[in-house]
């Protein structure tokens, strides 16, 4: 019986080695920070369902106006995505297709969707998750870290 308690525990053992996720979208820097006090972003709060901001290298889009970005801003490898999803929290997404993996042709927001311009896959952000919805792909868009405290919302990964 001990041995097979024993045979178990190191069967157990080696089958969870290496389970960390890894994205097909390489790593690339990101940090943004936004004060949802100030400028175009007063309206950008967790009770705003389904409002976002895009930034990538030409600076912060939101509602139709663009704030540049500043030195210490990084942006990903095709841009952020961040969304006030379903559960009225924060989520930022790179707008890679992880299918397509292309850094010059970044999925572009339509509603609640993410939607690849080559392959046309469409990934659900309203939850908070990016999930593939046309089963084109198999992995969902790369998650960032959001934090919001004080009305300044810090994205980074």
């Amino acid at each position: 019986m001990r041995r097979l308690l024993l045979i178990g525990c190191i069967l157990l053992c080696i089958g969870c080695e290496n389970t960390t996720y890894k994205s097909a979208v390489p790593t690339r820097p990101v940090q943004l920070a936004i004060d949802t006090r100030a400028g175009m972003y007063v309206h950008f709060v967790p009770t705003n369902t389904c409002s976002y901001v895009v930034v990538d290298a030409t600076g912060y889009h939101f509602n139709g106006q663009t704030m540049p970005l500043i030195e210490t801003d990084y942006y990903g490898y095709a841009g952020v995505v961040i969304f006030v999803n379903n559960n009225q929290h924060y989520s930022a997404f790179d707008l890679c297709c992880p299918h397509c993996l292309s850094q010059h042709q970044p999925c572009v927001i339509d509603g609640i969707f993410a939607v690849c311009p080559i392959c046309g896959e469409q990934y659900d952000l309203s939850f908070g998750y990016a999930t593939p919805s046309k089963g084109i792909s198999r992995e969902a868009l790369r998650k960032y870290t959001c934090l919001y405290s004080n009305y300044r919302l810090t994205v980074r990964n």
